[in-house]
């Protein structure tokens, strides 16, 4: 199957349905095209991601299955829950958008080098101007040591990536941000694909249509009045 190429110069163009994503490398759909805010909302609300490495074309992802987390199901181990009660960290949000991206694209222990690249960074800290991406912190002793960031449409917010310096920084973040996200009437978190960090949380996969589904249904609602407003 040939994949779809996407015009750069036209950002309103359709993607092709995810039902032609190929099924090895899982869900990749579509290549090309450009980083702007209305490629980008356009394909998140279609179930569509962009993930590549420095020196590939974009390339477009839609998985399945599809790993999700309804909020009401957040697990939160014991060792958690110690962790939240004994509030070693002080949680913000929107506070730090760049350095929590800058956190992200930070290459892991068993990795030489990251697929957050400067383009990258610059698509989503313009989402982030517009209101559509969000970031999360977790503090130390003034020091940013956890975080994660995101997209949100509607009712749905697309996680990206987390990272943490400090022992649970990224969970106690996440699950900060899943509570806030019930209360301000969020149904849905994309969680992409299937990691066991997230699975402990909660997350579960389902097929891919049925995500998208989800998204038809929950992306043109409005999440609760004080979303991502008081800080």
């Amino acid at each position: 199957m040939q994949l779809a190429v996407l015009d750069p110069l036209n950002d309103s163009e359709p993607f092709p349905p995810a039902y032609l994503a190929l099924p090895d490398p899982n869900g990749l759909l579509a290549v090309g095209g450009c980083l702007s805010p209305v490629r980008l909302v356009n394909a998140y609300r279609q179930g569509i991601f962009p993930w590549y490495n420095p020196g590939e074309p974009i390339l477009w992802w839609s998985p399945d299955p599809r790993l999700v987390l309804f909020p009401e199901k957040l697990n939160v181990s014991r060792s958690l829950a110690k962790r939240l009660r004994k509030g070693d960290y002080v949680v913000t949000y929107d506070q730090a958008f760049e350095q929590v991206m800058d956190g992200c694209a930070e290459p892991r222990n068993h990795e030489s080098g990251t697929w957050i690249t400067d383009e990258i960074k610059d698509a989503y800290i313009d989402l982030h101007h517009m209101g559509v991406a969000h970031s999360v912190e977790a503090w130390c002793n003034g020091e940013l040591t956890g975080g994660l960031y995101g997209v949100a449409i509607g009712q749905v917010f697309f996680g990206e990536s987390m990272f943490h310096t400090r022992t649970d920084a990224s969970k106690v973040a996440f699950a900060f941000i899943v509570e806030k996200l019930r209360q301000w009437n969020y149904r849905l978190i994309d969680c992409q694909v299937k990691t066991h960090h997230l699975l402990s949380l909660g997350a579960e996969e389902i097929d891919r249509q049925e995500f998208i589904d989800l998204l038809h249904k929950f992306c043109d609602l409005g999440p609760g009045p004080d979303a991502w407003q008081a800080r």
